[in-house]
């Protein structure tokens, strides 16, 4: 099996639109965790997610120490397109992109209520390959 997050998955992009943003879970090198809304999370292609970190705050500190990430996805009005909740966990590594065109790409595509946030694109893009997808009971829905 396969990640492909080509189908349905892409409902993570209206998270915020929805109102339920995704929560990114991060952890340092000692592996103390770390919980953050990311409003501009979206499923960059097929295998990865993607957002602007703009904050530059404690999950980009935890990021550059532990690139192991876990990113939720909760939206209980989805409850009827989705089995178990609309509850997705996607399991990854994370790269922080500080320049380059796949930064650019991820700025781009980020939405316009985030990158507002940020006109001088001070902040990096964060590409996540996923290689585990989970549901709310633990069943592993891709790997």
């Amino acid at each position: 099996m396969a990640i492909d997050m080509t189908g349905d998955m892409q409902v993570i992009d209206k998270a915020w639109e929805d109102r339920f943003v995704c929560l990114l879970g991060t952890a340092d090198a000692d592996g103390s965790p770390q919980i953050s809304p990311k409003g501009s999370m979206m499923v960059f292609d097929g295998q990865r997610l993607a957002y602007w970190e703009r904050a530059g705050r404690t999950a980009l500190a935890n990021l550059n120490a532990n690139r192991r990430v876990v990113v939720y996805y909760r939206n209980p009005t989805k409850t009827d397109q989705f089995p178990n909740g609309a509850v997705w966990r996607f399991y990854g590594n994370a790269e922080v992109l500080t320049e380059g065109a796949l930064r650019d790409e991820v700025y781009e595509r980020t939405i316009p209520q985030e990158r507002e946030k940020d006109l001088e694109k001070k902040g990096a893009a964060v590409v996540i390959t996923v290689d585990r997808i989970m549901d709310l009971g633990g069943k592993i829905i891709q790997k």
